[in-house]
C-alpha cells in the first residue's frame, strides 16, 4: 500500500473494526409508563433490546465486522427537532414513518396529505451520511435511534408483490428484464422487452444467485446490512406486526405532539390483500424445499437478531 492509502485505511474516524458505536443507549423518558396503558408495550420493548444485545455479544465474538462509516449510516434519516434517527427498512412501515418525520420536523401539518412521491422522491428529509463526521458522531451519541423490522419472509413477499405484480417503470425494465433473460427458458419477446410478469420462483433464483445479473435492492436487502443493528445501538426496536402500538408509544417517548398518531392507511395498492402469513405460504409453495431453505438461510441473521420464528 501507498503510505497515504495506509493512513486513510487506519483512520479511526473512517472505519470501525468490529466494535460497537456509542455503547450507552440514549435514556428515554418513561415516567408516564408505570401503571399506565403502555406498560406491556414497554416490557416487550425491553425484552427486544435485551435479546438483540445478547445476540450481538455472541455474534460479534465470532465475527468481527469492518464497515465504512458513511455506508453504516446511509439508511438513517435525521429529525433534528425531536432528536431522532430512523433507520429505514423498506416494507416495514417506512413510507408512513417518513411522513411522520416530516410532520415532526415541521415540513407538513399532517401525515395524511403527503403523497407517496413526496415521501420517497421529495428530498425533504436529510440522511445521516449528509453530515460531516462531527455531525454524524454527535447525533449517534445524543439522538434517540429507532428501527422497525418485519418477519423476513413477509417482507420479501411484500416487496415482490409491490415491485413485480404491479406496473413499475423502474423495477420491470431494470430488474425484470434481467431476471427473465437469465432464469426463464424460452422467454417470449414481449417479456424480454418489458421485463413484466416475473414469477416469484424466478425472483428467488435471482436473490440466491451469487452471480446476480443485477445488484441487490434495499427492498429485499437484509436488515443486518441496511441498519447494522450490532454496530449501532438502537434505543427502540419496533415491529411491523405490532406497528401501530409500537409507533404511537415511541411518539410519546420522544415528546411528539399529543395529536400526532401513526397513520393507519396502506401506502399503495390499498385494494390488495395485505401480505400475511397465509399469503406468504401460498408464494412459498412455488419454491422447492431446497429453495425455501436457502431463502431462510439468506435472512438467517435477521431471523436471529429480532427473534422471529423460522417458517
Amino acid at each position: 500500500r501507498q503510505p497515504e492509502q495506509q493512513k486513510m485505511s487506519e483512520s479511526p474516524l473512517s472505519w470501525f473494526r468490529g466494535v460497537y458505536l456509542p455503547p450507552a443507549l440514549h435514556p428515554l423518558n418513561k415516567t408516564f409508563v408505570k401503571g399506565g396503558e403502555w406498560q406491556d408495550t414497554d416490557s416487550t420493548q425491553e425484552k427486544r433490546g435485551a435479546f438483540l444485545q445478547d445476540f450481538c455479544r455472541k455474534y460479534n465474538s465470532r465475527k468481527k465486522l469492518q464497515t465504512h462509516l458513511v455506508h453504516l449510516v446511509s439508511r438513517i434519516y435525521v429529525e433534528d427537532r425531536h432528536k431522532v434517527l430512523y433507520c429505514e427498512v423498506p416494507k416495514a412501515g417506512c413510507s408512513n414513518w417518513k411522513r411522520v418525520l416530516m410532520v415532526l420536523s415541521g415540513l407538513a401539518a399532517s401525515a395524511n396529505n403527503i403523497s407517496h412521491d413526496d415521501v420517497h422522491y421529495g428530498k425533504h428529509l436529510r440522511k445521516l451520511d449528509s453530515y460531516d463526521l462531527k455531525g454524524i458522531y454527535t447525533r449517534l451519541n445524543t439522538y434517540t435511534k429507532f428501527i422497525f423490522v418485519r418477519d423476513p419472509m413477509e417482507r420479501l413477499v411484500s416487496a415482490f408483490r409491490d415491485k413485480f405484480e404491479h406496473p413499475n417503470s423502474y423495477y420491470h425494465p431494470v430488474f425484470g428484464k434481467a431476471i427473465i433473460k437469465k432464469y426463464r427458458h424460452n422467454a417470449d419477446e414481449e417479456a424480454l422487452k418489458t421485463g413484466s410478469g416475473v414469477k416469484f420462483k424466478e425472483f428467488i433464483q435471482y436473490l440466491l444467485d451469487s452471480h446476480r445479473p443485477v445488484g441487490m435492492d434495499i427492498h429485499w436487502e437484509q436488515v443486518s446490512k441496511l441498519c447494522y443493528p450490532c454496530l449501532i445501538n438502537y434505543d427502540f426496536i419496533g415491529k411491523f406486526e405490532t406497528l401501530e402500538e409500537d409507533a404511537n408509544y415511541f411518539l410519546r417517548l420522544v415528546g411528539a405532539p399529543a395529536d400526532l398518531k401513526f397513520p393507519k392507511f396502506k401506502d399503495r395498492h390499498s385494494s390488495d390483500e395485505r401480505t400475511s402469513t397465509e399469503v406468504v405460504r401460498q408464494y412459498l409453495k412455488e419454491l422447492s424445499k431446497e429453495e425455501r431453505q436457502l431463502t431462510y438461510d439468506f435472512y438467517y441473521l435477521d431471523y436471529l437478531m429480532f427473534n422471529y420464528t423460522s417458517p
